[in-house]
């Protein structure tokens, strides 16, 4: 660690107001006052002097940045719960740890997760834009239907924190809770979810009525739900993601929703973000697809949570011990 008497902290995003004047106190913090995101050049410098690197899931610290990392970096203490934007092992080949903020954005992910699968199954946003675009004529019997979700099959792509707070919220709403995960969850959590275990993905999608992904993105998930798995999805299924959008071939469930393969989707991340697929758009437009800007966890109480995290990371490493959410090989 360097022998200043504080810790050389830059940080690449403004972060919450309280949570900078925080890390002010704390640290020798180098903020981001414009909130303008850093490029590889940007990142690249600030490895070379930081003794701890505070990034965002948008900033990619990749091996070519590391290579570029000074003998002082230690700690790479990540504002947010996924690692994907960090090569986590050529950072522990380096000597840095990572750490993150598991945990804190579970409640606002999975109550984000039910907007969305609402939004999708009754129109809301179509809806939303009739009144104030004046476009209502009142009230008929065939007008603006969408689906009931009581009684409806939820598989759940990822039964992890978040897919199982989706999971308890679902089952108030009468949906029946499928899933499909890498291990199967203890028989006590189970019985309490009321779920049933798919060990065939393929075969849990084909019979779902909607699909929720939480999982990971890592190189074994990137397209997990590729064309030839969409495809197996019925005609009135419902497709949300509020995990990572590499996880769905994007091109491809855009043209099983234009065929009318796929009944709908609902979206708060995407593939290429913040570039969003044009057809995506379009269908958004035509009221297929519902689309977010990456605002899952977007709450006040979140975000201060998160920074917290951060912090506590950062003290506990530089007084010598493990920090509490230290990422590993192993969890990847």
């Amino acid at each position: 660690m360097s022998p200043r008497k504080k810790p050389l902290v830059v940080v690449t995003r403004r972060l919450p107001e309280a949570i900078e004047t925080r890390m002010r106190e704390l640290f020798d913090a180098r903020l981001n006052l414009e909130d303008a995101p850093m490029d590889s050049a940007a990142l690249m410098e600030a490895v070379k002097e930081a003794d701890v690197l505070v990034p965002t899931i948008t900033d990619e610290i990749d091996s070519s940045v590391l290579a570029q990392a000074g003998p002082n970096l230690r700690l790479i203490a990540n504002f947010g719960n996924g690692v994907d934007n960090i090569d986590v092992q050529a950072a522990l080949a380096r000597g840095i740890t990572v750490t993150n903020t598991p945990g804190v954005l579970t409640d606002d992910t999975a109550d984000m997760t039910m907007a969305l699968i609402m939004a999708v199954a009754r129109r809301i946003p179509e809806g939303a834009r009739l009144v104030p675009d004046d476009e209502w004529t009142g009230w008929s019997p065939t007008f603006m239907l969408g689906r009931r979700i009581t009684g409806k099959r939820l598989g759940i792509v990822g039964m992890g924190r978040i897919g199982q707070a989706v999971a308890r919220r679902a089952r108030a709403f009468g949906l029946s809770i499928h899933y499909h995960n890498r291990r199967r969850l203890p028989t006590e959590v189970e019985e309490s979810l009321e779920a049933t275990w798919w060990d065939s993905l393929d075969q849990m999608l084909a019979r779902m009525d909607i699909v929720s992904v939480h999982c990971p993105h890592t190189p074994a998930t990137y397209h997990l739900l590729s064309a030839r798995r969409l495809k197996l999805l019925r005609p009135e299924a419902l497709v949300v993601n509020t995990a990572r959008g590499e996880i769905i071939d994007e091109n491809a469930l855009a043209r099983l929703i234009e065929t009318g393969e796929i009944g709908g989707a609902g979206l708060d991340v995407f593939e290429h973000e913040p570039a969003v697929n044009p057809r995506l758009v379009k269908l958004a437009r035509a009221g297929k697809v519902v689309l977010l800007p990456h605002m899952g966890s977007a709450t006040h109480e979140g975000r201060l949570d998160m920074g917290e995290k951060v912090i506590l990371n950062i003290r506990t490493f530089i007084d010598g011990h493990r920090p509490p959410d230290r990422v590993l090989p192993s969890m990847l």
